[in-house]
């Protein structure tokens, strides 16, 4: 297996707001939410080191005029029990994961998958993950690149359920009535957050 960089890990974790076949239409950038149990502490262990090794490897960019590293950089982790309503954050946390260009999805033996019904929100994944310094417009601190994604189980689908043909009422013949007009409620899915600054207090 080929070495990683100090600011890249693989983080097990349920795929959430998953735009990896297309890219978001808003953003213009292929992403995922990672929903993180924070009862894995080995992996948040891995993610904490890698935030900091990108810190590190990023202080040019991240220091202000004085030369020092403000105390209140932005920081990808988020805790989903304080910050998001929903079932699926309680005990967990989160970070958002985006890449200009197509990330790798493959399956447990690592073969290419092609069928995107196979990956979607609600999914188990391993997700590459890279951290890196950015500062613009005022605003400094680590985002999460995404890498690549190896999916590993199903799971519930979020923001949407599943449906076969026998969930649908038998029709019968055609007929002139058959479509009218109706009220489609959809929910947006929004992955902008306010960043949590202090890290050690987050992981504990």
């Amino acid at each position: 297996m080929k070495k990683k960089k100090d600011n890249q890990v693989f983080v097990p974790a349920r795929l959430s707001y998953m735009y990896a076949w297309e890219p978001d239409e808003e953003t213009g950038k292929y992403s995922t939410q990672l929903l993180i149990d924070k009862s894995d502490k080995e992996t948040l262990a891995k993610i904490k080191a890698a935030i900091k090794a990108a810190v590190e490897g990023g202080k040019s960019r991240l220091a202000n005029s004085k030369g020092k590293i403000p105390r209140d950089l932005k920081m990808p982790l988020h805790d989903g029990d304080t910050e998001r309503d929903g079932t699926e954050y309680e005990g967990m946390f989160y970070l958002n994961a985006s890449t200009k260009n197509k990330p790798v999805i493959c399956d447990r033996r690592r073969q290419a998958i092609t069928d995107r019904s196979e990956v979607y929100s609600g999914c188990y994944a391993n997700v590459a993950v890279n951290f890196y310094a950015f500062s613009k417009g005022g605003s400094a601190g680590i985002a999460a690149g995404l890498l690549g994604i190896q999916k590993v189980r199903d799971g519930e689908q979020l923001g949407g359920s599943s449906v076969s043909a026998g969930d649908f009422e038998d029709l019968g013949e055609e007929a002139a009535d058959d479509f009218l007009p109706a009220d489609i409620d959809t929910e947006d899915e929004d992955d902008g957050v306010e960043a949590v600054t202090d890290l050690d207090s987050l992981l504990g």
